[in-house]
């Protein structure tokens, strides 16, 4: 029997109130793993964004050195 068959079986011998109730959870549970597959993309994208954006950069020669950003500090 899979899990799905289980959670069937079990849901069935519920009264109606218990069933909505669960529903309820199943619908949370839903919403929660989309958000989360969201951000899990969101972030991904962000990175791939970033390091395109940074591509190359490490060639380039310094604006500033060391004292210039102590010099801004004080």
């Amino acid at each position: 029997m899979t899990t799905a068959q289980a959670i069937a079986r079990h849901v069935d011998a519920l009264p109606e109130t218990a069933q909505r109730e669960i529903l309820d959870f199943i619908q949370f549970v839903e919403s929660k793993m989309k958000s989360s597959l969201v951000r899990e993309g969101d972030r991904v994208w962000s990175d791939f964004s970033l390091s395109s954006a940074m591509r190359g950069m490490e060639d380039e020669p310094s604006l500033y050195t060391t004292a210039d950003l102590k010099e801004s500090f004080r």
